[in-house]
């Protein structure tokens, strides 16, 4: 255990020095590092995906269930996206530095607020190794070091990923310390990187519900997290059907191991005779069981009866629960009650109704006719994300760049004295 703390201590030291470097960093020498990166993830996509191929096999004979193992998969379409990504936050604006918000004040000194990086971040992840790739950019962009600490179960990945960072943060001539992934597996290493309040600011978890809850209790450190995601899609008594079945079975269908993947159907009574039987055959051709509430049954009756655990359940597999509302009320009061305050959706015509939806629903990202997908740090032109986050402080959403920085306030003067 001594070793553990002595190691993580270690990482934490330099982190903190490099995190001065890469602080003062110019923009130009960072999008380098990130060019070359995303070079070499092309070069050594063989590598990587061999490695990966380790890792989807163990996890195959440790009993991973289908989600965490989808989260796990990388191929030729994955390593692109990767390399991708990276490029896209090269062309994304440098937010460390912006002075905004400048004001003459009576005494004649100017007040603004200039935007900074947060310092050291500690990221604590699972299964994703493209998360690797991701939270190394996102934090060398917006001027953070980070320690990046990865799940057992892609080991072999992100070790070969992290040989593609190094070398690009050395070519720029950056200390290869800025970025620096845990090599141990000792899961008392997560104990330590929440509690090195000496040399992190920061720690983000991404991963299940379990993770998060033991990190949020632990942790001496800020943390930025969701607990998991619970998201809704309410179809109105005003919405175009057509348009309605689209999204419902996008939000459900297009991917079932995501954060932003629709958990509960929401749907308007006076549309629910019509819309719903059309539902359950788009649903079965996926093979998608439907839990329904009672209303939801006495129009599909060979829908399985839903439980009240249901309603609070992030099933990230083909299970979808089913409840008819009264209106735009009764989604809101069913959505108050049980989001996980990630993201929900309406589907309607009615402008008014969709307006007061988006004032009245308390979620990171609240949407008017599109799907729950889309609640994504890419779709949102972020440059990829470092989580979501349901937080209210000190970033909520996608994380991104600027979510990764906060703001000091600068002061210009003249010789000016206080009377």
């Amino acid at each position: 255990m001594n070793d553990i703390k002595d190691y993580m201590q270690q990482l934490g030291r330099r982190a903190k020095t490099a995190a001065r470097v890469i602080a003062n960093a110019e923009s130009g020498v960072k999008n380098k590092a990130l060019d070359v990166i995303a070079s070499e993830i092309e070069l050594q996509q063989a590598a990587i995906l061999e490695a990966n191929a380790l890792d989807m096999q163990a996890g195959k004979e440790h009993g991973l269930d289908e989600a965490l193992l989808d989260r796990l998969e990388l191929n030729e379409e994955r390593v692109q996206a990767m390399a991708e990504g990276l490029r896209q936050i090269v062309s994304l604006p440098d937010p460390v530095g912006e002075i905004s918000h400048v004001n003459a004040r009576p005494s004649g000194i100017k007040v603004g607020q200039m935007r900074v990086p947060l310092g050291v971040i500690g990221i604590i992840y699972e299964s994703r190794p493209n998360v690797t790739v991701d939270a190394a950019a996102l934090c060398l962009k917006s001027g953070n070091a980070c320690i990046l600490r990865g799940g057992s179960e892609a080991k072999h990945s992100n070790q070969v990923i992290a040989t593609c960072i190094s070398q690009g943060l050395k070519v720029a001539g950056l200390p290869t310390e800025v970025v620096q992934v845990v090599e141990t597996t000792d899961r008392n290493a997560v104990g330590e990187l929440i509690r090195m309040e000496e040399s992190v600011d920061v720690i983000i978890p991404r991963g299940g519900k379990g993770l998060i809850e033991r990190i949020t209790k632990e942790a001496r450190v800020p943390v930025i997290k969701h607990l998991h995601g619970v998201c809704h899609v309410y179809i109105d008594d005003k919405a175009d059907i057509e348009m309605a079945k689209a999204i419902a079975l996008n939000a459900k269908t297009q991917r079932y191991g995501t954060c932003n993947t629709m958990e509960t159907l929401l749907v308007s009574d006076a549309i629910s005779a019509e819309i719903l039987p059309e539902l359950e055959v788009l649903y079965q051709s996926k093979g998608v069981e439907l839990r329904g509430c009672e209303r939801t049954r006495r129009v599909l009756p060979n829908c399985v009866a839903a439980v009240d655990a249901d309603w609070d359940e992030e099933y990230l597999a083909p299970i979808l629960s089913i409840r008819v509302v009264d209106g735009v009320e009764g989604a809101m009061d069913h959505i108050h009650q049980h989001s996980s305050g990630h993201t929900e959706s309406i589907v309607t015509s009615d402008h008014a109704t969709a307006m007061r939806f988006m004032r009245e629903v308390d979620s990171s990202s609240v949407m008017v006719n599109a799907s729950t997908r889309f609640a994504d740090g890419f779709e949102y032109g972020l440059g990829g994300e470092i989580g979501i986050s349901t937080n209210k402080l000190h970033a909520r959403g996608p994380v991104g760049l600027v979510g990764l920085t906060t703001q000091k306030y600068i002061v210009f003067g003249e010789g000016h004295i206080r009377q």
